[in-house]
């Protein structure tokens, strides 16, 4: 099933370089619309569930350490197609590899330090979206 809803979640990296409205500026100039946002630090066992899916991979413990070393925002959009078209605007996941003008290509450090994060389905989209925010939190 078709959304018109994704996450997405600053990375530590990003707010260190001071990069926050300059990504969520992009972001709403690229047509996504804002419902909800939130400005917090992600405790260890929210980020390990969060991240649940990469446990067995030899990078989790990073992962884990760099998600929560500093502050995050996360953020539900909305617009038609979201989930794809923000995938686009974002870039892969190594930004050495991600086309001008993407997220990535701008405003990474590295492929571990990417900058931000995107849901990669409509239905990992709605798993996230509900981990970070209850419904009352999101606006439209």
């Amino acid at each position: 099933m078709k959304t018109n809803r994704t996450f997405s979640m600053l990375k530590p990296d990003s707010i260190e370089d001071g990069y926050m409205l300059p990504i969520l500026n992009k972001i709403n100039d690229s047509g996504f619309k804002i419902i909800a946002l939130k400005y917090k630090k992600m405790k260890r066992g929210e980020a390990e569930e969060f991240y649940s899916i990469h446990s067995e991979e030899p990078f989790f413990e990073d992962l884990i350490n760099f998600i929560t070393r500093g502050p995050i925002i996360a953020a539900v959009l909305e617009k038609e197609n979201a989930v794809e078209d923000f995938r686009k605007l974002i870039g892969p996941t190594n930004p050495e590899q991600a086309e001008e003008g993407t997220i990535r290509k701008t405003f990474a450090r590295s492929m571990g330090e990417n900058a931000v994060h995107g849901s990669d389905s409509d239905e990992n989209a709605g798993i996230e979206i509900s981990f970070h925010f209850d419904e009352g939190e999101i606006f439209n």
